[in-house]
């Protein structure tokens, strides 16, 4: 079975210093059902490709003295010898990245620090893997990760094309993610699709799948299938997963900004808050929509749609616009907030739209607010002055509401070492005076008077864990931008 791993990142060669592999050295390593060999087909300043190649021995894979099988999908007597387990990926590639690219999926890059906690351009191919539940369901567990997916079933025989699909697929993922984030989606979900694991699934399993789904799973809609999956159907495990998920994350979404990326610093610790801060600041927000008498609000950078369907909900607005520029992101949003069910009244209230916050769009001007809820700090700086351009200067609301990490709350975080910022996908993370100075220079430029207060528990020393502007046009100066 074979995986591969390409990223045209400048220069592309890095991937090795990630992977802790060199591309000009092939690597082999034992497993306990064969062997697995890591190479790089391509390795250049332009583009970089390593490729895990793991052999099965069916009679390893299949004998064993005391060990325990779980159920093999194979119905007959030499099931566990006569199988496809040599060539269609399946949760065998998921043990083999775990032992190959042990660093890489704790984020950890001795030599590249700083690009083992940055999004790179990746694309991942797995030729031939076992999908139960067809190309759809491919799509269904990578897409809301980021990735856009490609699915193509594998034809039982090219001869013969009346014969149909097999129950295989060829699967190709794209996208700008941290090479830890891909790996440990890979992990996951290559056994959730095989949906038969190779080996007895005891209870540190549960642990394993919580360690590698941190920051994913808690807001993946298809999180209880994927639970279910890779727990091999044993209910009391997927029970256990489940509540411990939830009691890690109650609001029902990905632990993004409310706590300490577990990549970061690689003890997962999270600070205590009388509520969860994504509640807390999601109060906030809709506190300060409804003082401003704003009845149609947009979303902007919308995500998977926590804050629209809190918005729907109240019925004083009448128009919710989420804006994304990720097309998977506002499908999340869609299901999230079952577009398709709607009563068509109800549905006239909301709109989903694609566009990139760093441009102008006509179809956002003329709201009466909009929303940047943890949006800002994912910008690289030198994009910043063409957000402000696009949002304050052309789409213009009447109030604008931003709301971002104050990074001197972050020594409040046990085990979040100093410099790292509480997300991977941040950019940077203002201190109080840096906020309230951009707060100040966009409100003087646009024609906007600004305040700022503070979302969660406030510390005497270093304030809320999260900061709050809502921006108010001043229509006397209306010209001011322009």
């Amino acid at each position: 079975m074979l995986l591969t791993l390409t990223t045209t990142h400048h220069p592309a060669t890095d991937l090795g210093h990630l992977l802790v592999k060199h591309p000009d050295r092939v690597q082999s390593f034992d497993l306990p059902a064969g062997a697995a060999h890591v190479f790089y087909p391509e390795a250049d300043e332009a583009r970089c490709t390593a490729a895990l190649l793991v052999e099965v021995d069916p009679l390893k894979l299949g004998g064993g003295r005391g060990r325990r099988q779980a159920t093999a999908p194979e119905g007959f007597t030499l099931g566990q010898y006569v199988n496809d387990r040599a060539y269609a990926a399946s949760s065998l590639l998921s043990s083999a990245l775990a032992k190959v690219f042990r660093s890489a999926l704790r984020g950890e890059s001795r030599d590249r620090p700083e690009l083992a906690a940055t999004a790179i351009p990746l694309t991942v191919r797995v030729p031939v893997l076992r999908c139960r539940g067809g190309a759809d369901l491919a799509v269904r567990v990578f897409a809301p990760l980021g990735w856009t997916v490609t699915a193509t079933p594998i034809p039982l025989d090219e001869a013969y094309p009346e014969w149909g699909d097999s129950r295989y697929v060829d699967l190709t993922l794209t996208g700008s993610l941290r090479l830890a984030d891909a790996l440990n989606h890979l992990y996951v979900l290559l056994p959730v699709l095989d949906d038969a694991k190779h080996y007895w699934v005891a209870p540190d399993e549960v642990d394993k799948l919580l360690r590698a789904g941190s920051g994913w799973l808690a807001g993946h809609p298809e999180r209880g299938l994927i639970i279910r999956r890779y727990l091999a159907h044993r209910r009391a495990l997927a029970g256990a997963a489940l509540a411990r998920l939830t009691a890690l994350h109650p609001a029902d979404e990905p632990p993004a900004d409310d706590s300490v990326d577990p990549a970061a610093d690689g003890a997962g610790a999270t600070a205590t808050h009388r509520a969860p801060l994504a509640v807390l600041r999601r109060e906030a927000v809709l506190g300060a929509l409804r003082d401003s008498g704003a009845s149609r609000v947009l979303d902007l950078g919308c995500g998977g749609g926590a804050l629209l369907s809190a918005l729907v909900a109240d019925r004083r607005f009448t128009e919710v616009v989420g804006v994304d520029v990720a097309d998977r992101s506002l499908a999340v949003a869609a299901r999230r907030l079952r577009l398709d069910r709607l009563p068509e009244r109800q549905r006239e209230r909301i709109r989903l739209r694609q566009s990139a916050l760093t441009y102008r769009d006509d179809r956002l001007r003329g709201y009466d607010a909009a929303v940047l809820m943890e949006v800002v700090e994912h910008l690289d700086p030198p994009r910043l002055p063409a957000l402000q351009d696009a949002v304050f200067g052309h789409a213009r609301p009447g109030t604008v509401v931003v709301t971002t990490p104050n990074v001197e709350y972050n020594v409040r975080y046990e085990g979040l070492g100093a410099g790292r910022f509480r997300h991977a996908d941040h950019r940077f993370e203002w201190t109080r005076a840096e906020f309230a100075a951009w707060v100040e220079r966009v409100a003087a430029a646009h024609g906007y008077t600004a305040t700022i207060t503070g979302v969660g528990d406030a510390d005497p020393e270093v304030g809320t864990p999260t900061q709050l502007a809502v921006f108010t046009r001043d229509d006397r100066n209306e010209e001011t931008d322009r």
